[in-house]
């Protein structure tokens, strides 16, 4: 495969030696981050964006009880709508803070341990190439350190996914336990606990143990233990639904590998089984600010488990965002000037989404993307730095 198909299959809903890193709220390298009512530098880095070929973006900071939403570009490029706050999209990996905040609900309650392997609850699912579900925790699945093959890095369906192929396949069905199938015919990135990298396998796991030790499924138990809890109308998990909700921008793409790279395709209907409990989950601006300001600040876990939430490994060395540690469903990312923010950020076709702030969760950012192509990851990280860095840091 490809290194660009790896890089991109790496970061979709976008190995090192683990070193553990604990992180607490009063962490001195976290800082507040930048405080002021000026936006412009945050602005421009949208408008640039659109200016390298973008087809929209938009971003909303809350800091404390102020708030700021800019946007540029469009949201459909046939009718030149613009973005909008309300709009729904397509949010990628973040749903995986989802799920791990489910499965550390599940640990509070005595149903299951961080240290259970996956053999307890999954006996004989991974199995085959190396892969040794005796010997991986879902501690090491939430925090990728499992060494378990992401079924989205698999070539064939990598090619499915990432070419023109899509155009025929994007209304397909699948069923996790096939998704793992897939992950099992490649051998693990390496032995468990012994380095890091981003796959998408663990997660699926994860959803297929919430459902085995809860009888629903995962989808359900984000809907009871997170989304009506919290009051997020306008989060949702797709299943096999092929639309959007209303209103939404559309979702753009240009395949990174196959003969056409250059043009770019509409791609908002699709059936999002593929992605799962690794990337499909449906939000807004407002409710990724209130479910990530949630995590952030404590409300969801007890003290206990939001030290095991936001205890990190290093991501140095492996193809994914620098300057990274990754916890269980959570990343801290240290920016150029020193600060530190937390949260989840997701790729999938079309939309690239982050959800990012300072470990108190009083300043925050969400922004999203609704083009695939380029360097998205620069753009988000530059918005980050824009908003949190003090102008004198830069």
């Amino acid at each position: 495969m490809t290194k660009i198909l790896r890089t991109t299959t790496a970061c979709l809903l976008a190995a090192a030696v683990a070193v553990t890193v604990s992180a607490s709220p009063a962490a001195a390298g976290d800082h507040a981050g930048h405080r002021t009512d000026d936006h412009a530098r945050l602005q421009q880095v949208l408008d640039r964006a659109v200016a390298d070929g973008m087809p929209g973006a938009m971003a909303e900071v809350r800091d404390g009880r102020r708030s700021w939403f800019g946007t540029a570009g469009v949201a459909d490029t046939d009718t030149d709508l613009k973005r909008r706050r309300q709009e729904y999209f397509r949010a990628g990996s973040t749903t995986k803070t989802f799920v791990a905040v489910v499965v550390l609900k599940l640990v509070a309650e005595g149903r299951l341990s961080l240290d259970d392997t996956v053999d307890k609850w999954l006996p004989g699912v991974v199995k085959g190439n190396g892969h040794d579900g005796s010997k991986i925790t879902i501690r090491q699945l939430l925090n990728q350190t499992s060494g378990i093959f992401s079924y989205t890095s698999d070539a064939d369906l990598a090619t499915e996914q990432w070419s023109t192929a899509f155009l025929k396949a994007r209304f397909n069905s699948y069923r996790p336990e096939q998704l793992v199938k897939t992950a099992m015919r490649n051998p693990p990135s390496f032995a468990p606990g012994k380095g890091w990298a981003y796959s998408n396998t663990n997660f699926t796991l994860a959803g297929m143990i919430i459902e085995k030790v809860t009888g629903r499924s995962y989808a359900e138990e984000i809907n009871r233990r997170i989304i009506r809890p919290l009051g997020l109308r306008k989060t949702y998990l797709p299943g096999e639904d092929t639309k959007l909700r209303k209103p939404h921008a559309r979702h753009y793409v240009k395949f990174p590998v196959g003969e056409d790279t250059t043009t770019p395709y509409d791609l908002t209907d699709m059936n999002p089984s593929w992605a799962g409990a690794a990337g499909s989950i449906v939000s807004t601006m407002n409710d990724l600010h209130t479910f990530y300001r949630a995590v952030l600040n404590g409300r969801l876990l007890p003290p206990a488990l939001q030290k095991e939430m936001f205890t990190t490994v290093s991501t140095k060395g492996a193809q994914w965002i620098d300057n990274t540690a990754y916890g269980l469903g959570i990343f801290s990312q240290k920016l150029s000037c020193g600060v530190t923010v937390w949260g989840n950020g997701g790729r999938i076709h079309g939309s690239w989404t982050y959800a990012m702030g300072t470990r108190d969760g009083r300043h925050m950012v969400v922004t999203n993307i609704n083009g695939d192509w380029g360097n998205p990851i620069s753009i988000l990280t530059e918005e980050m730095e824009a908003e949190m860095c003090p102008p004198r840091s830069r």
